[in-house]
């Protein structure tokens, strides 16, 4: 055996350690939902054991079914907004070549850089003064707040990437300033809206915190939900691990339609071509 296809195996021994290392607690969330309370706890744990779907029915049942729905709407709301706003206000810095627009990126990004508990307070008195506790309106908002700032960091470099003369050449066929950004410089920058709609929907979609803190029942989002399931009669594990896989579920099925830009669109902006 050749010492090249020696180190391709041992990479790929390794490769698949690691992955299994890191898929192991998804798999065994997703097990678990399939199994009643007592074959949760039994010890040894069976390989082979009857599968349920009682964890999966009760859920809906609950008030998990509305929350779930919130979540959607919240997280896709969030991110098209943020999307729409922030990818123009990306290219614009990125076009504008004076020292200002470092610095203006840079406080932009600020409003990531601070934990989100030193949010809570203004936004809790804010909201309760407007009337937006326990909104939807008021969880889009304050997601809309720091994944625009997401937006508007992670696109910035792949417009510096992109070549002026691609816009010049669209203006003197006779396009528009926004013509050119449209119809040359938006579908170039593919992988990097897919990278960034990823991530601005998985901080709205896992959000935990800013959920808790300004929703109670009308506006109540998944991942709170889950922990009603936590009560003074007992932890229902089985619909705690079904209800985890549930949140998973779309998170799964959106990288997984927009894979072929991921990769390309998390490191495009690392290395200035």
């Amino acid at each position: 055996m050749s010492i090249r296809k020696a180190d391709r195996i041992a990479l790929n021994t390794l490769a698949i350690v690691l992955a299994v290392l890191a898929l192991s607690p998804f798999l065994w969330l997703v097990v678990m939902s399939f199994k009643t309370n007592a074959e949760i706890f039994r010890w040894p744990p069976r390989l082979l054991f009857p599968a349920t779907l009682d964890n999966y029915a009760a859920l809906w049942t609950t008030e998990f079914r509305t929350s779930f729905a919130h979540s959607l709407v919240v997280s896709v709301s969030s991110t098209v907004i943020s999307l729409i706003i922030g990818v123009p206000a990306a290219y614009a810095l990125s076009r504008w070549t004076t020292r200002a627009s470092g610095t203006i990126t840079l406080w932009i990004l600020a409003s990531r850089m601070a934990p989100p508990i030193a949010f809570t307070i203004p936004y809790f008195l804010a909201y309760r003064y407007l009337e937006l506790l326990d909104t939807l309106t008021g969880l889009i908002i304050i997601y809309l707040t720091f994944n625009l700032s997401l937006v508007i960091w992670m696109m910035r470099p792949f417009y510096d990437q992109l070549p002026r003369s691609l816009e010049e050449a669209a203006w003197i066929d006779g396009a528009t300033m926004w013509q050119g950004f449209t119809r040359i410089i938006l579908p170039l920058s593919g992988p990097g809206l897919a990278a960034t709609a990823i991530l601005c929907f998985l901080f709205a979609w896992n959000d935990f915190f800013f959920a808790l803190i300004l929703t109670r029942t009308e506006a109540m989002t998944a991942p709170v939900a889950v922990v009603n399931f936590m009560n003074y009669e007992g932890w229902e594990w089985g619909r705690i691990a079904a209800g985890g896989t549930m949140i998973m579920l779309p998170v799964l099925v959106f990288s997984f339609v927009v894979r072929r830009y991921l990769v390309s669109g998390l490191t495009g902006g690392a290395i200035k071509g």
